[in-house]
C-alpha cells in the first residue's frame, strides 16, 4: 500500500483511531470525531463497563487490565473527551478515597503508607488529560518528585526491595504524568518538574532507548516488542512516542530504536501488534500477529513528527 492507502485502511478504524488519523497525520483536530468516541466503538465499550459504585473491575487496581486505574488510562489514551462527566467523576472519588501516607495513590486498602511511582505517573497522566484542578494533584506530584533516583530517572522497587537503578518502565510512566500535568498549565513547582522531565529523557536517551548503558547489550528482549495497550510496560515505540507528544527533536541517540522499527514496518506499510500482555481484559481491541491500526498510527506519527521519511538519508 502507499501512503494514501494506508491512511484509507486506517481511517475503516475505530473512531479513536480515525481522529488521532486527522489530528496526527492529516493535521486537522476534528472536535466532532472526538465527541464519537464516547458513542461508538471502543470508547463506548468501555465506558459500558463502569459499576454503579464509580468503579471498573473490582475496585481502582483489581484486576490489574480491566480496573478503575488501567480503564481510565485506557480512556485517556482513546482520547475521550477530557471535560467527560462521569470519567471526571471517578477521578475525583479516587483522589477522595485511596490517598497514601506519602500524598501518592494507594493501590489498595492494605497498602496505605507508600504509593506506586509509576501508578503515581499513569494518573497524573490521565487526571491531568481530564482536568483535574492542579491543586488535587500537588500531593501526588510531590510523591513522585520524591522518588527520583541520582541517575534521573524512577523506579517503583524502590520502596519495595531498594533498587539502585532506575527502571525504563517507571520512567517512561512518570515522563507521560509531568509531561500531561505540564502541559495543562500547572505551575505547581513547576521547575522541580521541568527538571525531573529533563533528566527522565536523558535517562531514556543514554540508554539509546534499549540498550545497557554499560554494555551496549539488549536490555531485555521485550523492549523490542510493539504491545498496545502498553499498560505500565515500557517499549521502544511508546518511547518514540512520548518524544512525539512532547515535541523533542531527533536525537541521533534514538538511531537505534528507529532502525528496529523501521525493520518492523510490513510490506504494505503497516506494523503488526507482535504481542499482548496477558490478563483478564474487556475486550480485545487487536489481535497479537494481525497487522496494527494503534501500532501504525503511533509509528507514523513519531517518524513523522522526526522527519524520518527515509532512514538512509538520516544516516
Amino acid at each position: 500500500m502507499d501512503n494514501q492507502q494506508i491512511i484509507d485502511w486506517l481511517l475503516e478504524g475505530d473512531v479513536s483511531i480515525q481522529y488521532q488519523v486527522w489530528r496526527d497525520l492529516l493535521d486537522v483536530d476534528n472536535k466532532k470525531i472526538q465527541a464519537r468516541i464516547a458513542f461508538e466503538g471502543w470508547g463506548m465499550k468501555l465506558l459500558s463497563k463502569r459499576h454503579m459504585d464509580g468503579h471498573w473491575g473490582d475496585g481502582f487496581y483489581q484486576p490489574k487490565w480491566i480496573s478503575t486505574h488501567y480503564t481510565l488510562l485506557d480512556l485517556r489514551n482513546l482520547y475521550l473527551q477530557p471535560d467527560h462527566a462521569m470519567v471526571k467523576e471517578t477521578i475525583e472519588m479516587v483522589l477522595q478515597n485511596h490517598l497514601a501516607d506519602d500524598g501518592g495513590i494507594r493501590l489498595g486498602p492494605s497498602t496505605s503508607q507508600h504509593s506506586d511511582v509509576c501508578v503515581n505517573g499513569m494518573f497524573l497522566n490521565y487526571a491531568s488529560y481530564f482536568n483535574t484542578p492542579g491543586k488535587k494533584l500537588e500531593s501526588i506530584v510531590d510523591s513522585v518528585l520524591n522518588e527520583k533516583m541520582p541517575d534521573g530517572g524512577f523506579n517503583c522497587r524502590t520502596t519495595r526491595s531498594g533498587a539502585k537503578h532506575s527502571s525504563l518502565h517507571s520512567t517512561i510512566s512518570v515522563l507521560e504524568g509531568f509531561f500531561e500535568f505540564h502541559r495543562q498549565g500547572h505551575n505547581y513547582k513547576k521547575n522541580e518538574v521541568l527538571k525531573a522531565i529533563q533528566s527522565a529523557e536523558e535517562f531514556i536517551l543514554v540508554h539509546r532507548l534499549f540498550l545497557s548503558d554499560r554494555t551496549g547489550e539488549i536490555i531485555h528482549k521485550d523492549f523490542l516488542k510493539l504491545s498496545y495497550p502498553c499498560r505500565w510496560k515500557y517499549d521502544i515505540l511508546r518511547a518514540l512516542d512520548y518524544f512525539q507528544k512532547a515535541e523533542r527533536k531527533w536525537d541521533i541517540r534514538m538511531d537505534d530504536a528507529i532502525t528496529v522499527l523501521l525493520n518492523k514496518r510490513n510490506k504494505d506499510g503497516s506494523w503488526n501488534m507482535q504481542a499482548a500482555h496477558p490478563g483478564k481484559l474487556h475486550f480485545v481491541m487487536e489481535k497479537a500477529g494481525k497487522p496494527s491500526r494503534w501500532n501504525t498510527v503511533r509509528a507514523m506519527r513519531a517518524l513523522k513528527h522526526l522527519k524520518i521519511n527515509n532512514y538512509s538519508q538520516q544516516k
